[in-house]
C-alpha cells in the first residue's frame, strides 16, 4: 500500500515542502532514497525500536521510503516522525484519511517519545504558504508554530498520542497563541535600566545618540569604568521590535535552535556577547550544515564585542561585509544560503594592554610603542565603520554614593524612537535605508548640509584635531542624529560641535 505524509527542510531561514512517500509491497527491507543523509538513514532503527516500544506494529515486508524532490540533500533526524507515520498509515495502523492537510516533524526517541527539531517558525510559515491546515510537532515547539495564523498546530510528547489522535481515538488540544497580545505584553520588559548607572552622563547621552541613529560605537576606557555595564543597557533604549521584525528575529533563533520552549516569539531586540576566542565561522555562521553565525543572531539587535583587539584579526575582517550589507551569504558548491545581519555593533577596549593608558590618577606601565601597536590590532576599514567612538572615565566616589535616581531607560527610549520617527519619514521612499548610519554619500550630501559657520568649525577640527578624512562623513551623520534628537530640521553649529568629539581614535597621535 502506497501512502505519503509531508514535512519541511530548513535551508536558511526559510524552508520548502517535502513529500514523504511510503510503500509497503515485497520484500523484507527498508530502504530509504531521495538523498537522504546517515541521520536520515538511522531513522529506521530509531522507528523500528519506537514502534516495538509502545506495541505498534513495523511491517515485515519490504518498505520503500521516497522522499521528494529526490535531487536535494534530506538533513537531520526531523523526518523521523514523518516516516514513521507514513509507515503506519501504509500498514494500516492509521487510518486518518486527511493526512493531506498535516505538515508532520519530529525526532523519534528510542522509547517513543518525540523530541524538539529546529526551525519549526520557518516550517510553519512555509506550510501555510503552501496551503496546509494543520501542524503536527513536538510540545516544545508548539509555541513557535502556533504563531502562524490559521494553522492549526498540535504539540505532541509520544508516538502513540499521534497514533491516538488520527485515528480520532483521543483529542489532542490545540496550541493557540496571540502573538500581537505576546509581543505588547514583553516588548518593554527589560532585567536592567539606565537609572542604575551612577555618573557617566557624556557616555549615555552617547549611546543614546547611537541608539537613536542606529549608529556602531566603540567605548575606549580602563577596567571598571563601566563599559560592559553601559553596552547591555543599549537594548533597553532602542526603539521597540516592529511585529514583523520580531517574526525574522524568531525565524532565526529557530533555525540555530537558541529559542526558549516556553517563548513563541522573540519580543525584545536580542544581546549577543560572544567571547574574544570566538572563530570567524561561528561569528558569521556556517558549517557542513550551514547555521545562522553571532552577527545574524543579533539580527535587529545589538553584537557587543567585548575587548575588541583580543579578537582574532580573521574574525573580526569577516565582519566588514555584513555591516555594509546587512546579510549573510554562506556558498557552497551547490546551493548558497543567505542570513540577515542587520545589527548595531557595539565593541569596549582598553586604550593599552594594561589598560590605563591616559587614566587620571593610575600611570601607564607599557613600553614605549606598545600602545600604538595594541590599537593597531583593529584595523582602519572595520573602524571607519564605527560611527562613533567614546572615552569611558572612570567613576567618581562622590558620584557611585549618590543616591540620586538617574534617568531610566523609559524615558531615554522615548527620545530616540521619537527620533526614528523622523527617520522613517525622511528614508520612506528608500526601502534600503531605515535610520541615519545607513546613508550613502550621495543622501550625506542632500540630508546634512551645514552653512557657512559649520564649515568653518568643521575644517578647523580637522586641521587643529588632525582627524582623518574618514571622520567627514562619520561627523556629518551623527550631526544629523543629534540634530533629529532636538528636533531640528537644520544641522546647527552646537550639533556639529559635539559629533565633533566621538571621533576620538581619529585623532593622529592619540597614542602618542
Amino acid at each position: 500500500m502506497l501512502t505519503k505524509t509531508f514535512g519541511s527542510a530548513v535551508q536558511g531561514v526559510d524552508a520548502y515542502n517535502i513529500t514523504v512517500e511510503v510503500n509497503v509491497g515485497s520484500g523484507t527491507k527498508m530502504h530509504i532514497v531521495g538523498l537522504p543523509d546517515n541521520a536520515v538513514k538511522e531513522s529506521q532503527l530509531r522507528i523500528a525500536t519506537a514502534f516495538k516500544n509502545n506495541s505498534l506494529q513495523m511491517p515485515r515486508n519490504g518498505i520503500i521510503v521516497n522522499m521528494a524532490p529526490a535531487d536535494i540533500k534530506k538533513e537531520g533526524s526531523a523526518y523521523d516522525l514523518t516516516i514513521a507515520v507514513g509507515i503506519l498509515a501504509a500498514s494500516g495502523q492509521v487510518t486518518n484519511e486527511e493526512l493531506d492537510d498535516f505538515i508532520i516533524m519530529g525526532e523519534l526517541s528510542l522509547d517513543g517519545s518525540i523530541l524538539p527539531i529546529n526551525g519549526c517558525l520557518p516550517i510553519a510559515i512555509q506550510a501555510k504558504k503552501d496551503g496546509f491546515t494543520r501542524m503536527i510537532v513536538p510540545r516544545q515547539n508548539a509555541l513557535e508554530s502556533a504563531i502562524v495564523k490559521d494553522l492549526e498546530v498540535f504539540g505532541v510528547n509520544t508516538i502513540v498520542e499521534v497514533v491516538e489522535f488520527l485515528n480520532n481515538t483521543v483529542e489532542l488540544p490545540r496550541t493557540v497563541v496571540n502573538p500581537r497580545e505576546q509581543f505588547e505584553e514583553s516588548s518593554t520588559h527589560f532585567e536592567v535600566d539606565f537609572a542604575d548607572v551612577k555618573g557617566q552622563d557624556n557616555i549615555k547621552r552617547s549611546m543614546e545618540i547611537a541608539a537613536a541613529g542606529g549608529h556602531n560605537v566603540i567605548l575606549i576606557g580602563p577596567p571598571g569604568a563601566g563599559k560592559t555595564m553601559l553596552a547591555k543597557r543599549l537594548p533597553s533604549i532602542l526603539p521597540p521590535l516592529t511585529l514583523r521584525e520580531a517574526l525574522e528575529t524568531t525565524k532565526i533563533h529557530s533555525v540555530a535552535g537558541r529559542l526558549p520552549s516556553t517563548q513563541g516569539l522573540i519580543c525584545n531586540r536580542p544581546f549577543r556577547n560572544p567571547h574574544h576566542t570566538i572563530s570567524d565561522v561561528a561569528l558569521v555562521g556556517g558549517g557542513n550544515n550551514p547555521q545562522p553565525g553571532e552577527i545574524s543572531l543579533a539580527h535587529n539587535g545589538v553584537l557587543f564585542l567585548d575587548e575588541l583587539p583580543e579578537f582574532k584579526r580573521t574574525v573580526l575582517e569577516v565582519m566588514r561585509q555584513p555591516l555594509e550589507e546587512r546579510r549573510v551569504t554562506i556558498a557552497r558548491a551547490r546551493f548558497s544560503v543567505d542570513y540577515p545581519a542587520t545589527f548595531m555593533l557595539v565593541s569596549s577596549m582598553n586604550p593599552c594592554p594594561c589598560g590605563y593608558f591616559n587614566h587620571p590618577e593610575k600611570e601607564c606601565v607599557c613600553a614605549p610603542g606598545v600602545v600604538q601597536k595594541y590599537l593597531s590590532k583593529i584595523s582602519g576599514p572595520l573602524l571607519d565603520r564605527i560611527d562613533i567612538h567614546v572615552e569611558v572615565t572612570p567613576v567618581l566616589f562622590d558620584e557611585l554614593t549618590d543616591e540620586r535616581k538617574s534617568e531610566s531607560s523609559v524615558d531615554v527610549r522615548k527620545r530616540v524612537v521619537a527620533a526614528r520617527e523622523i527617520q522613517a519619514l525622511r528614508f520612506e521612499n528608500n526601502a534600503e535605508v531605515y535610520c541615519n548610519a545607513q546613508m550613502s554619500t550621495k543622501s550625506i550630501q542632500t540630508y546634512c548640509q551645514i552653512n557657512k559657520a559649520g564649515v568653518l568649525l568643521l575644517k578647523n577640527a580637522m586641521n587643529k584635531l588632525n582627524l582623518s578624512a574618514r571622520a567627514y562623513d562619520r561627523i556629518l551623520k551623527v550631526a544629523r542624529t543629534i540634530a533629529d534628537l532636538a528636533s531640528s530640521n537644520e544641522i546647527k553649529i552646537e550639533h556639529l560641535a559635539e559629533a565633533i568629539q566621538y571621533r576620538s581614535l581619529d585623532r593622529e597621535n592619540w597614542a602618542g
